[in-house]
């Protein structure tokens, strides 16, 4: 893959996250109710971020959890390898909670679907909302985020790679081409 450019650098990001937390604090008029759930791998850290930043604006600590998706996919007949199973941790009661979703890009939809399915084989939250450091389009399924950090239309060509410390060593959205 080519890096076509960089789209936001880590002040970039971190901005967009804090703007998330404040949207979803006035949307939920609050933080009593709200748990963060994110997807794993780079929705796990995104949403410590936002719990943080809502910690900074509301001096309420929100919960946080992460869900594993591997057998929620549809795709798993077209995988070539068996997915890595991570644990799905809720350190919470989902029931009649306000939970928020959280992963770093939202494409086609089916990830972020995969994620309610799992989500709801633990309970019955009140309300699921979905929050999306970038939205990068070509959606294939009706499913539409709740709070994004950055729109960036994209071609199917392209890849956006949202870089953070815990994986990558670094802070930023990258936009690269993959055509060969």
């Amino acid at each position: 893959m080519k890096l076509k450019a960089q789209i936001q650098d880590e002040a970039g990001l971190n901005r967009a996250l804090m703007r998330i937390a404040h949207e979803i604090v006035e949307h939920n008029k609050g933080a009593e109710n709200l748990c963060l759930v994110g997807v794993r791998r780079r929705g796990e850290p995104i949403a410590r971020r936002i719990a943080e930043n809502i910690q900074k604006i509301e001096d309420r600590t929100v919960p946080v959890g992460s869900v594993d998706i591997s057998f929620y996919r549809d795709d798993l007949s077209r995988l070539q390898e068996m997915p890595e199973l991570r644990r799905t941790e809720l350190p919470f009661d989902v029931n009649d909670r306000d939970l928020v979703l959280v992963d770093d890009v939202i494409y086609t939809g089916r990830t972020a679907r995969a994620a309610i399915e799992a989500i709801f084989s633990c309970g019955r939250p009140r309300s699921i909302q979905l929050a999306v450091a970038v939205d990068r389009g070509h959606r294939e399924l009706p499913i539409r985020p709740d709070y994004v950090g950055k729109n960036l239309p994209t071609s199917r060509q392209e890849l956006v790679e949202v870089r953070l410390p815990e994986f990558d060593g670094e802070t930023g959205v990258y936009l690269m081409d993959t055509a060969k």
